[in-house]
């Protein structure tokens, strides 16, 4: 971003995935085409149809989270909050005094609905009939035992904004997205014009989900959207390959502090780039198809490149959203055609999807981090999986191995389950 606009970079990544914790231990498994997809075993999957997906298996909330705040967290609130610690440290803001004040910002994106269910479905067998049914009648008299006092509160949609904004003092903007890959895309977004405008001098903003839970599997299982190829292992999610089948969902969470890049370089900061434009649009269709051309996102790409003043020549990489599905991907790449011009045959593209699983409400702001992480590193991830390239994905989809480059701007690109379709633009500090 250029001109008289207060420019915005980012100065902190909080990282985890199945692949691991931070910016670098990310990177690197990513870099070398490691997948962290496999068997799920936090609980008994063979009812789905799909029984794969990328857990965090050591994931330790006591390292994150007050024994008090552990009784209203529920997992994909829980890695929020560990994200957003991690992103603060990653930053070198200081954080000891709890309060970071009406200056900072916080917004954040995921698929929540409901609070954690284990002690429900125990307690909820006392309210049964001797054949099983439920008991209306039960369920009125012991009700109060039922539901744990705080199951509501628990079951909020923007719980992680409380966590956060309590443990770090977080009073100055906020908000919360509610939504799939784009939600957490579009928190970023928000947090960037949020700075441009000067409503907060620095932001926390991403996205997060526990996408492997029983909850979260169930629910899409039979949409249409995931891959059932549980026999293909950490190999079954093929974005862009002729042989594709659908996604492979990841837990997992994707938070930046942003900043206003002078306050940045004033207190010393590491930048890891600057996001300098967001765009967003809508398919209109009927879900989860997408319109054929991807009309929604190619006017997002639009917007973001016009956001950030980047002639599509000037692109150096797109982080995309590889869906895997039969369709997805093909309007993916229509999109970029009709967005992109010409500049969309030269540009590298690729997903880390394959790898991290898909994040849902994580999803965009993990490909956020990717473009923000490739600048930063000079190279791009393949595609891993890739391997027999479908016609109708005619564009430079990397595959086989990284490349090493040195992309001056980047785009990451996240589409929602029902037509939302959101691109922000990195460019490289200091051009």
């Amino acid at each position: 971003m250029t001109g008289t606009e207060r420019q915005v970079v980012v100065s902190g990544i909080g990282l985890l995935t199945a692949l691991g914790e931070g910016p670098d231990a990310n990177w690197k498994a990513m870099v070398e085409g490691r997948s962290g997809v496999g068997p799920i075993s936090a609980y008994d999957p063979s009812p789905l149809q799909t029984r794969i997906g990328a857990e965090i298996g050591d994931f330790d909330v006591a390292r994150f989270a007050t024994r008090r705040q552990q009784r209203t967290l529920n997992r994909g609130d829980a890695l929020a909050l560990a994200a957003a610690r991690l992103a603060l440290a990653d930053a070198g803001v200081d954080t000891s005094d709890g309060e970071l004040g009406g200056t900072t910002g916080l917004f954040l994106g995921s698929n929540k609905e409901i609070g954690r269910l284990e002690d429900l479905i125990g307690a909820l067998g006392s309210v049964r009939k001797e054949d099983g049914t439920g008991d209306m009648r039960k369920l009125g008299e012991h009700g109060g035992s039922v539901m744990a006092p705080l199951f509501f509160v628990e079951g909020l949609q923007p719980g992680a904004v409380f966590h956060v904004s309590q443990t770090f003092g977080i009073r100055g903007p906020n908000a919360f997205f509610a939504g799939t890959a784009d939600s957490g895309a579009v928190a970023i977004g928000a947090a960037m014009r949020a700075i441009r405008r000067g409503d907060a001098q620095m932001a926390v903003a991403g996205g997060y989900e526990d996408a492997t839970s029983w909850w979260q599997m169930s629910k899409l299982d039979r949409v249409g959207v995931l891959t059932t190829r549980n026999d293909l292992g950490d190999t079954a999610f093929r974005p862009y390959d002729r042989s594709r089948s659908g996604a492979v969902l990841g837990e997992g969470a994707a938070l930046l502090v942003l900043e206003e890049k002078e306050s940045a370089l004033r207190r010393g900061a590491r930048i890891y780039a600057e996001v300098s434009g967001f765009g967003s649009g809508h398919e209109a269709g009927t879900p989860p198809t997408p319109h054929p051309e991807g009309r929604g996102l190619a006017r997002a790409v639009r917007r973001a490149l016009d956001d950030a003043r980047i002639d599509p020549s000037e692109l150096g990489y797109v982080a995309s959203h590889g869906s895997a599905t039969r369709s997805g991907d093909v309007s993916e790449t229509a999109a970029l055609h009709t967005a992109l011009g010409e500049a969309a045959r030269s540009v590298p593209i690729s997903t880390v999807k394959p790898q991290t699983g898909h994040l849902i409400g994580g999803a965009g702001a993990l490909n956020a981090t990717v473009a923000a992480l490739s600048l930063h590193h000079g190279a791009v991830p393949a595609t891993v999986n890739l391997t027999d390239l479908d016609p109708a994905c005619d564009l430079d989809f990397v595959h086989g191995s990284a490349r090493d480059l040195a992309p001056a701007h980047a785009l990451a690109l996240a589409r929602g389950l029902e037509g939302q379709a959101v691109a922000l633009a990195f460019t490289q500090p200091g051009r």
